[in-house]
């Protein structure tokens, strides 16, 4: 039931908020301690109601309005109680003693006294409309509603039509781009299992131990392939796997499931393997789309052909979406004005064209399986436009700010709105985008067409507001803007906007450059959670004052701005946890007063690059803001030996981005005593840059051993004259490292070799390395990048048996010359890429370039995983050594080593 997300949504956050606040603050609510009480038991009844009724499988309009109301009631209570907390508070968060002291309290207890009257009649009116809904509830029967559905829903599920039954019986004919597959599967195809008439006697009636035992009996001695559509849970899997006994006949079972987990778990055997589909290629896509629409892919009009591409880009290469469309286009004239109504209207026409009914149903079907909490946290995407690439990070935050996430078993709310993200990747309602060799997106991104349905969910029910999107209509919208998502305004949503009631929206995300100044000002936003104005390249006309008013504010992006500095109403933003300035170049110092941001987790600022950026500096006071987890990007030298100290105190520190330019004696033997006490907190990351050659010798003595260290970057011109002595086999943790050494030697890859957890390795060295490097068997167990490399030379490398048995996609510079130009590539098992650059210019000569060449494919070409082999500065026949080639390979070296 759609619109049971979204009032967890409102309810979950706020019994969570009423019951700390009970147990904190009670002693200090006294006459509005009972009402609050009162108010949560009878909001904790209402979400028990919601959750029942999110049970009917087709609510009527009676259950989805009286949800909607509580939903209302929800967001309101939450607001006024957020405010009574912040009234109940001084503003200042500051510490102060003796008289000044005695003075704020009394003067605060003055100003309570009103907040107390003030809440406790605001809770009265609330109290008021909990009746109202609890009445109309009882007048609605719902409860005998959802005792009628208990009953009937059994019957329902078995005798309702899954809409995707159709595709299994579609003629081979009909479908396209599956040449390949129908190749391997119809290798494995075997005739229908025998059976006798008095074996399946009284079938009616078995129940689940009988259908496991009698299949087993039926199969065992039979060699059979068995097709189990649509798998979605691993619970099913255990059960149904039961069913198919083991033999010695190679018979086979072939799973499918929207759902990765799913998949994994069907893959526990060693001949098991697990195949990913894909979308359709353009050809295939445009072939399905013109033959369902004109009946031959040749048949498209010409005058249509450019909006059927536009058409097709929104369906993603996704079968049943260019299916659903193309038959909705089928029964349209063929003119391009119906085609580009249809093109602009796909979004509404899901929820009102019954020829769109399948595609939604099977859309539907995966977003109906989410618990309440997923359905959540998926419908805040459609806050994000179409094709936009979301960052887990920068996602995972929002979410908490908006109060979905909780701490739960012992995990940290960080870590719970991971899971999350990872769960709907998992079960295919998000697309992956930008895999590590962890095997973790960094990012996602949501299909057209599941983006179209969410956004209608959440107008529906009223959780997100996009304006800019074909959604216009402002005025006669029904309850109050919660989400507003500005992904374009004119003059005419301007004024729609100033018409509005703004003070209970929650979260505004503004991506439009245009008529920014024009838009309300951010005192209408009292209740504002959420602030992302990243990308917005006009922001600095817009007047930011009184952002200081948006005391509930946790999330502030500026990211990407051309703001040319930070709004002073910032330092008063006591609740703010996240603050986003990067890329925003022009800004170059924070606020001293920032430190008073105790409640402040995430300091991002301007990312580092060499044609500027990486200028602020660390503001005196930064140990007090005990809960930093991540500072991005900071100059040491500018900043105090002071601030520079205090970094050490920073316990809760994860990510620790620096600047080092030309730095002094003092700086550095600070700097050196701040990571050594944060080597023994929880610090997982360092990344250090400086756009010159400031030894970093010091490093070598740092102290204890950082063990939960993840993350070692140097993006430096300096180079180590030694690993340093911390750099060793017990750093268990340590997956990616970047390092720039004076030499490398086998000893050097020995100890890296030795590192358990190491899955990428970049390695840049000085000096030529003439002889030649061998990385020994069971070196780099788990590693699955490697880049050794010196600018503008080359080292030889090679690769004994049993070294780098993960090894995926290594970028090896190589001479290749020495022993028959041997790599020993071969003993790389699970090789499917590799990219060998020749830079042996002034060391070998043409002949022996191409010899190198030659022998490097071969090895490549008798591989078993036949890996995509690339070769830079391979010679052409006839093509001779010269200076201008050795330059330009210099040249491109260069970059790339800025660009890594």
């Amino acid at each position: 039931m759609e619109v049971e997300s979204a009032s967890h949504g409102a309810l979950g956050p706020l019994l969570g908020k009423l019951t700390a606040l009970l147990a904190d603050e009670c002693g200090r609510l006294k006459g509005v301690c009972r009402e609050i009480r009162s108010l949560k038991s009878e909001l904790t009844s209402m979400q028990a109601a919601v959750q029942k009724y999110s049970t009917l499988q087709d609510p009527d309009v009676q259950a989805k309005a009286w949800i909607s109301l509580v939903r209302e009631l929800a967001y309101d209570t939450e607001d006024v109680i957020d405010k009574f907390i912040h009234q109940l508070g001084d503003g200042s968060h500051q510490s102060q003693s003796g008289f000044k002291e005695f003075f704020r309290k009394t003067i605060r207890g003055l100003k309570t006294l009103g907040s107390r009257r003030g809440i406790a009649s605001q809770i009265g009116d609330l109290k008021v409309r909990v009746k109202e809904v609890k009445e109309l509830k009882n007048s609605y029967k719902l409860d005998d509603t959802a005792r009628i559905t208990d009953t009937a829903r059994s019957t329902y599920e078995h005798s309702t039509v899954d809409p995707r039954l159709s595709a299994l019986f579609v003629e081979e004919t009909h479908l396209v781009g599956i040449d390949a597959e129908c190749k391997e599967i119809m290798k494995d195809v075997i005739s229908q299992v025998p059976c006798e008439k008095d074996f399946i006697e009284d079938i009616d009636i078995w129940d689940e131990k009988k259908f496991i035992g009698k299949l087993r009996e039926l199969l065992q001695d039979k060699r059979y392939l068995i097709v189990i559509d649509d798998i979605w849970s691993t619970e099913a899997w255990d059960t149904i796997k039961c069913a198919f006994p083991e033999n010695k006949f190679s018979s086979r079972i072939i799973a499918t499931t929207l759902i990765v987990d799913v998949a994994r778990s069907c893959c526990l055997g060693g001949n098991d393997r697990m195949y990913e589909m894909e979308a359709l290629s353009d050809v295939h896509s445009k072939k399905l789309f013109f033959k369902r629409t004109f009946g031959s892919k040749d048949s498209c009009p010409e005058g249509l052909k450019r909006v059927s591409n536009e058409i097709l880009k929104k369906c993603g290469g996704l079968p049943l979406a260019i299916i659903s469309i193309s038959s909705l286009l089928a029964n349209k004239p063929s003119l391009k004005d119906e085609w580009e109504k249809a093109r602009r209207s796909i979004g509404s026409v899901l929820d009102k064209n019954r020829s769109l009914e399948g595609m939604n149903s099977i859309l539907c079907l995966s977003y109906n399986d989410l618990p309440p909490n997923l359905k959540t946290c998926l419908l805040y995407l459609s806050i994000f436009p179409e094709d936009y690439v979301i960052e887990r990070e920068t996602l995972v935050r929002r979410w908490i700010a908006e109060g979905f996430i909780s701490e739960e078993r012992g995990l940290s709310k960080q870590e719970v709105a991971e899971n999350h993200f990872y769960e709907l990747i998992n079960k295919s309602m998000v697309q992956p985008v930008d895999v590590g060799y962890d095997g973790k997106a960094r990012a996602c991104q949501v299909h057209n067409m599941l983006l179209e349905l969410i956004i209608s969910k959440s107008i529906e029910d009223n959780f997100i507001s996009v304006v800019g999107h074909g959604q216009t209509d402002l005025v006669n919208r029904e309850g109050s803007i919660r989400r507003l998502s500005v992904q374009h305004i004119d003059k005419e949503l301007v004024s729609a906007l100033e018409n509005q009631d703004l003070i209970h929206v929650r979260s505004l995300r503004v991506i439009t450059s245009s008529c920014i100044k024009h838009l309300p000002s951010l005192v209408k936003f009292e209740t504002l959670r959420v602030l992302d104005f990243e990308g917005c390249q006009g922001l600095e006309e817009y007047d930011m004052n009184g952002i200081d008013k948006l005391f509930q504010l946790k999330y502030l992006s500026l990211r990407g701005t051309n703001v040319s500095g930070i709004p002073p109403g910032i330092v008063r933003l006591y609740n703010l946890e996240t603050l986003d300035l990067r890329d925003s170049y022009y800004i170059e110092e924070l606020p001293s007063r920032i430190v008073q941001l105790t409640k402040l987790q995430y300091l991002l600022v301007t990312r580092f690059h060499f044609l500027g950026g990486g200028h602020i500096k660390i503001p005196d006071g930064i140990g007090n803001m005990s809960n930093l987890r991540i500072i991005t990007v900071i100059n040491i030298t500018k900043s105090s030996l002071g601030a520079v100290a205090e970094l050490g105190n920073l316990t809760s520190l994860n990510e620790l981005h620096l600047q080092l330019d030309f730095m002094d004696k003092r700086h550095e033997e600070m700097l050196l005593f701040s990571l050594c006490k944060l080597g023994s907190y929880k610090l997982q990351s360092l990344w250090i840059v400086s756009p010159d050659s400031t030894p970093l010798q010091f490093l070598d003595s740092w102290s204890p051993l950082p063990s939960s260290l993840q993350r070692f970057r140097m993006n430096t011109y300096y180079y180590l004259p030694k690993i340093p002595k911390w750099i060793t086999p017990a750093l268990a943790s340590l997956a990616y490292l970047d390092i720039n050494l004076v030499k490398v030697t086998e000893e050097d890859l020995g100890v890296l070799g030795e590192i358990p957890a190491l899955i990428s390795l970049l390695l840049i060295f000085k000096t030529d390395q003439e002889e030649r490097l061998t990385i020994r068997g069971h070196g780099f167990p788990c590693l699955k990048e490697l880049y050794i490399h010196r600018n503008s030379r080359a080292t030889n490398l090679l690769f004994e048996e049993g070294a780098l048995p993960k090894l995926d996609l290594p970028f090896v510079v190589s001479w290749a010359k020495s022993n028959g130009f041997y790599l020993g590539i071969s003993h790389l098992p699970c090789l499917r890429h590799a990219t060998i650059t020749l830079l042996a210019y002034g060391c070998a000569s043409s002949s022996e370039n191409r010899a190198a060449a030659a022998a490097i494919r071969n090895e490549a070409n008798a591989h078993s995983n036949d890996p995509k082999l690339i070769i830079l500065g391979e010679m052409e026949e006839g093509e001779e050594d010269s200076d201008t080639n050795e330059e330009e390979f210099e040249k491109e070296n260069d970059t790339n080593e800025e660009e890594s």
